[in-house]
């Protein structure tokens, strides 16, 4: 890894080598596409091995008006990944004058993944936006890249898919899907150790990005 460094929920102490044959460490993200935006929710735990480094980290980012993404792995990684998509969004914007599209965001995020996989970023990321229509982006740590109606990284990945396999709303808006996400990030903090703490919520619309209040996520759950 890049120096000493701590994981987004990583309950493990791992080689590198053993980081990347076990990619789903860490952390419970999810991404819903709904019929009039999209869905992204997170858990807020930071871990180094067994110690609970932090209780109150961001894993979910506002890259742009319209443009969201959600990280697992490492910290360094992860915050480095955020700074370059942030400035590629208003650069590409003072270029072109427009926002960048889901699917261009997601692509160029793949292509930089694809340019270090011999020395890689050790995460799992989602992109997605509404920016041209609602999508979802998975993206490994080697650069491949999958649209997704829904989808969830980290370690409580499994638990969390259960969830959305049950319930999430098909063609349903995200009025509809709010709670489908709230319950499949809580449902992995019951039982994965590399998760927990809270779950931050955001949903973008035609009106744009929001970040849901600790109160009103409490409701939802």
């Amino acid at each position: 890894m890049r120096g000493a460094d701590y994981e987004f929920g990583d309950c493990m102490s791992e080689t590198s080598d053993e980081k990347m044959k076990k990619l789903s460490t860490g952390t419970t993200t999810v991404g819903l596409v709904c019929s009039d935006g999209i869905i992204m929710a997170s858990d807020k735990r930071a871990s180094m091995g067994y110690f609970i480094a932090s209780k109150d980290v961001q894993k979910v980012f506002q890259i742009d008006d319209k443009l969201s993404m959600t990280v697992a792995g490492s910290v360094a990684d992860a915050q480095t990944l955020i700074r370059i998509m942030k400035a590629e969004a208003k650069l590409y914007k003072l270029k072109y004058g427009k926002p960048m599209t889901v699917k261009g965001a997601a692509t160029l995020l793949a292509n930089l993944m694809y340019q270090y996989k011999y020395f890689p970023f050790y995460v799992q990321l989602l992109i997605g936006g509404t920016e041209d229509e609602p999508m979802v982006f998975s993206i490994d740590p080697l650069g491949g890249m999958t649209s997704e109606k829904y989808c969830s990284t980290g370690s409580g990945s499994p638990v969390a898919y259960g969830v959305l396999e049950e319930m999430y709303v098909k063609e349903g808006t995200v009025k509809d899907n709010l709670k489908v996400a709230v319950k499949a990030v809580s449902a992995a903090m019951k039982r994965d150790c590399a998760t927990g703490e809270a779950v931050d919520l955001i949903a973008i619309t035609k009106s744009g990005f929001k970040r849901f209040e600790k109160e009103e996520v409490t409701k939802l759950a």
